[in-house]
């Protein structure tokens, strides 16, 4: 046990934590480094360039003429990844934090940083792209000794691309990170940190042992679930699998034992023997509060079983997506699913395509709202469909964040515009080091649910970071915006949004969905309405044959009673006609600027 290391590695997006692990994958003599970021291995990871899925995997190193084994896991940079970091953290014993020498700390490095703070982890700092002709190594230093009061030879210098400082790496990882603490003797418990689905061999779990041995063949248990199995193969984690006879306290490896349902493996569950069970579960991580709602639907209604299937097979690999089982008169049978962002919604929804093959329709995402009646009782709503009459609410809570944004002094100006165009409120300010600024703003969630993060980024040319948590809730004027197509309500267009901003958006949706809905053989009215009040208006006319064009000559009451008749017909289509609303408008509404 002296000799095993764990570790992960955390930094900012894009400060490059897979390509210094491809370097050290390569010193170790793991594997072949044959392209960049080997351990991404999904087509969205190498396509996008960012990192969805923390990744494991073992390497042996010589130290000092003993043979050292080192297990490390690459974590997301991504604020809506940030259950994965909290999830590799739990199973390590010490962290290397990764600052570009070009960029410095960003918003997201302070908050990996706290959670592996919290967790007693042994920090290890490195300044990666030194070779970099834009770095900046000493004024990033002088940052890195603020924040962490750490010695200024701690502080280890690198390069992924180049390689530089790869070695003194992994010497500080054998020298400063403690080896993992725990009994072989004591009754088995391992952690399970991460599953995912194999259609061969059922669910595979990945765990860390605390204390005890497992050996292949041992019945085990799991300790929430209750649930017993065989131990058919366990191993641990290279590029691919490798099986071993045995695991011992402080290993990291995998378990097949042919489970089939997904329900029965919890991330966070405690593995133990069935013979000799311990007598408490480890203390797991918390559970992950989704900031973000929305709707996802099958486009056709007989693949509502199939969606299921696929979203339980996802959340096995993605323990942070919750969903339950809602419905919709526009758009039938599908669910309600919980997302920690934007981004985590848009990864969900192409990797149900790409995975499962399902096609799905999202709706507006929304934040979850606390509705207080006249009696005092309190209802907590995630859409707008599920709200009570306006008459019975005596006032609406949402979720207020907690949000940081690191900029440099030349963006300060359109930055709070923006907060403040947001209903943003400015705690403090305080200047870091040199000319960046940390700002500190009270937000609701839902004004930066939707399109806060591209603005931000866009309007600092990138250079602003941007972090946020969950403080409370806070009484608030919402009212529901409905959009109605010739007087009946499309639930899925629905919005709650506030009494400020209710006639814009009414306003620029009706636009939008006059432009993207097909014109029929009747006149169709889009109206955006508050209650029973109409606030904006757009319509579609009518596509009309030409009837009177066989007339050549004669009385005119020819032509009027044709006239007449067609205008019969399209009154009577008009109260059967039903309108189409196509997926184009749904996301349209999204992207309103």
């Amino acid at each position: 046990m002296e000799h095993i290391r764990n570790f992960c590695i955390i930094a900012h997006i894009d400060h490059g934590k897979s390509t210094l692990a491809d370097r050290l994958l390569e010193f170790t003599n793991t594997i072949q480094v044959t392209e960049g970021q080997m351990l991404d291995d999904m087509d969205l990871e190498r396509e996008r360039g960012i990192t969805i899925k923390s990744h494991a995997i073992q390497m042996e190193y010589m130290y000092k003429g003993e043979k050292y084994i080192l297990n490390l896991i690459d974590t997301p940079g991504h604020v809506d990844f940030s259950y994965e970091v909290s999830r590799s953290i739990a199973a390590c014993e010490g962290a290397l934090l990764i600052v570009d020498a070009s960029q410095g700390v960003q918003a997201q490095t302070i908050s990996n940083l706290y959670m592996a703070i919290e967790h007693d982890l042994e920090i290890i700092p490195v300044i990666n792209k030194c070779d970099m002709a834009s770095a900046m190594p000493d004024e990033v230093e002088d940052e890195i000794v603020e924040l962490l009061g750490c010695k200024r030879e701690e502080i280890i210098r690198a390069s992924g691309k180049t390689g530089m400082g790869v070695e003194q790496i992994l010497q500080a990882v054998v020298e400063r990170i403690p080896h993992p603490e725990g009994r072989e003797d004591a009754p088995l418990q391992a952690l399970i940190f991460d599953s995912v689905f194999n259609s061969f061999r059922g669910i595979i779990a990945y765990f860390k042992i605390e204390n005890g041995v497992i050996r292949q063949g041992d019945k085990v248990k799991f300790f929430n679930t209750g649930k017993e199995y065989d131990a058919d193969e366990i191993g641990v984690l290279k590029m691919d699998m490798i099986p071993r006879s045995e695991l011992r306290t402080g290993d990291v490896g995998y378990i097949i034992s042919g489970i089939k349902t997904s329900r029965e493996v919890k991330v966070g569950d405690t593995i133990t023997h069935v013979a000799r069970p311990c007598t408490e579960a480890i203390a797991g991580f918390e559970e992950v509060k989704p900031m973000v709602f929305a709707g996802v639907y099958p486009i056709e209604a007989e693949d509502f079983e199939n969606l299921r299937s696929s979203l339980e097979k996802l959340q096995l690999n993605d323990a942070s997506l919750t969903f339950q089982p809602e419905s919709s008169l526009a758009l039938g049978f599908g669910f309600r699913c919980g997302f920690l962002g934007l981004l985590h919604m848009e990864i969900v929804q192409e990797r149900l395509d790409r995975e499962f093959n399902m096609n799905v329709i999202t709706t507006v995402p929304n934040v979850s709202y606390r509705i207080y009646d006249k009696q005092g009782h309190m209802t907590e709503v995630h859409n707008p469909g599920g709200m009570p009459d306006p008459t019975l609410i005596d006032h609406i809570e949402e979720p207020y964040i907690d949000a940081s944004v690191i900029t440099t002094t030349d963006y300060i100006g359109p930055i709070m515009t923006l907060c403040l165009g947001k209903r943003g409120e400015l705690v403090k300010q305080e200047y870091i080091s040199g000319n960046r600024v940390e700002l500190h703003y009270k937000m609701p969630l839902g004004e930066i649910v939707i399109d806060f993060y591209d603005k931000l980024k866009s309007i600092s040319k990138g250079y602003a970071s941007f972090d946020y948590h969950q403080s409370d809730f806070r009484p608030s004027r919402l009212v529901k915006l409905d959009i109605l197509l010739n007087g009946d309500a499309v639930d899925a267009l629905s919005t709650l949004t506030h009494v400020d901003n209710a006639y814009e958006l009414g306003r620029r949706m009706c636009e939008k969905l006059k432009e993207l809905i097909p014109r029929q053989q009747f006149e169709i009215a889009i109206q955006a309405a508050i209650g029973a009040k109409i606030i904006a208006r757009e319509t579609i006319k009518a596509v009309r044959k030409d009837v009177t064009a066989k007339c050549y000559g004669g009385d005119v009451s020819r032509k009027r009673k044709l006239l007449e008749k067609q205008k019969r017909g399209k009154k009577r289509m008009k109260q059967i006609g039903s309108v189409e609303v196509p997926q184009k408008a749904f996301l349209a509404v999204l992207k309103l600027d």
